[in-house]
């Protein structure tokens, strides 16, 4: 199975059982666990800057508005990232790009604990937080590299468990600054505290994970994929799924300071909750995706977003904390499942869309797998453009109405028109469907 070289993988089949059972399963089971935890690593450092805001108090000088514009920032670059991320995994291989992409996470740790203190100049902030985008760019490389170690029949129990895992990160660092926070810390602690993690995640990719080899080169691929509109549909709906789920994450601590006047201490007590529960439950949605089809569970969802954005609206409207930050969390808990069910249908779109062809077999399989591993690259960096609309809609919000109220209006007509999509293009059983246009039951 392994050619020359440091963990080349020459031959790699997972559709085949025996080959499953007596080899593959165990090492696709290896690298996604090194993979989660260089993802997870990525994931903190480049939502840091939603807990950096929450030390830099007045002595700062910092506005809101300036707050929701730097993390609009750092978000964007995060997706920008995704990009040539994609696109690495074939250059360099799974293995070897993990190794570099994890070292990578030492330059913006180690550039925020230089000028993290009251005097920087916003404009020197907004440069170190865009080196913290990046972090952004290691889940596109690591969907990639990991769709293509498992079967089809197993793809939304092992990308939603590794795109989880990633998501994890996010509590964890808010979790990580609570910590900080409560016992007097100052955010140098909390770089200090990634610096040494960082270079652990690096060095464990490069002992336990591997490349393959059928995967390196093809970097056509992701230019066959963006030529697909089901890509560009797809994005669509990842845009509301984990578009909200990463706009959130950086932008629920700042709505409870800004709209209900919570200190730094009490808005950590609470942040960390809806990211960490969205995390966990990534994987029940690549699950549910499984038993009762992405599509299906995806419509749902955003039926279900729609419904909790309304009650957000009416809660804020009523300044009521309690019910507000409950459905936030429950918002949180939604965007998640949707995550993992429409990354659930990525693959099976393009198996389909192989057999509409005419493909039949392993060429099938093949051509379904190379292009659903490009396709997911460039589907999660416009899905993170969502995170960007979110934190740039509350900013507006907050300047023109002095609360996030504008903002959720927006996201509710958003999750209805992705509700209209997800029926319309992968549900709705016209009598004379085209071969295009697979219907994902």
């Amino acid at each position: 199975m392994t050619g020359n070289g440091r963990r080349w993988i020459r031959h790699w089949d997972p559709e085949d059982e025996t080959f499953w059972r007596e080899t593959g399963e165990r090492v696709a089971r290896r690298n996604l666990l090194f993979s989660v935890l260089s993802e997870h690593i990525g994931f903190s450092v480049w939502t840091m800057w939603s807990v950096l805001v929450l030390f830099m108090g007045p002595e700062y000088g910092l506005t809101p508005a300036d707050k929701f514009l730097l993390t609009s920032l750092v978000t964007l670059v995060g997706a920008v990232a995704r990009v040539p991320y994609t696109f690495a995994v074939a250059l360099f291989g799974g293995r070897n790009w993990t190794v570099v992409s994890a070292g990578l996470l030492l330059v913006p740790t180690a550039a925020a604990l230089a000028v993290m203190e009251p005097g920087t100049s916003f404009r020197t902030f907004l440069l170190v937080g865009l080196l913290a985008g990046i972090g952004g760019g290691n889940f596109a490389s690591s969907m990639t590299n990991i769709n293509a170690f498992f079967p089809l029949r197993r793809k939304g129990w092992a990308l939603g468990l590794n795109a989880g895992g990633g998501n994890i990160g996010v509590p964890v660092v808010q979790l990580a600054a609570l910590a900080v926070i409560g016992a007097g810390g100052g955010p140098r602690v909390l770089l200090g505290i990634y610096l040494p993690l960082i270079v652990v995640a690096a060095a464990l990719a490069w002992v336990f994970m591997d490349n393959l080899a059928d995967v390196r080169g093809d970097t056509g691929a992701a230019r066959d994929a963006a030529r697909d509109p089901h890509t560009w549909i797809m994005s669509v709906l990842y845009i509301g799924t984990f578009g909200s789920f990463i706009g959130y994450s950086f932008a629920f601590g700042q709505v409870l300071t800004t709209q209900f006047g919570r200190t730094p201490l009490q808005a950590a007590y609470l942040t960390f909750i809806g990211p960490l529960l969205g995390s966990l439950v990534r994987p029940v949605g690549g699950r549910l995706a499984d038993r009762y089809g992405g599509a299906r569970i995806t419509l749902w969802t955003f039926v279900a977003m729609g419904a909790a954005t309304g009650a957000l609206i009416a809660a804020g409207m009523a300044g009521s904390l309690s019910p507000f930050v409950a459905v936030f969390v429950v918002l949180f808990l939604l965007s998640g499942v949707g995550n993992g069910s429409a990354f659930k249908m990525v693959p099976g779109i393009f198996q389909r869309k192989a057999l509409a062809r005419g493909l039949v077999g392993e060429a099938a399989v093949a051509h379904g797998r190379r292009l659903s591993g490009a396709s997911m690259g460039l589907i999660g960096a416009v899905g993170a453009l969502g995170g960007v609309g979110i934190n740039l809609a509350f900013r507006q919000s907050f300047l023109t109405v002095g609360s996030g109220t504008g903002a959720f209006v927006a996201f509710l007509a958003y999750y209805g028109l992705c509700s209209a999509v997800t029926w319309a293009v992968y549900l709705r059983r016209p009598a004379a469907a085209p071969s295009a246009v697979p219907v994902l039951t």
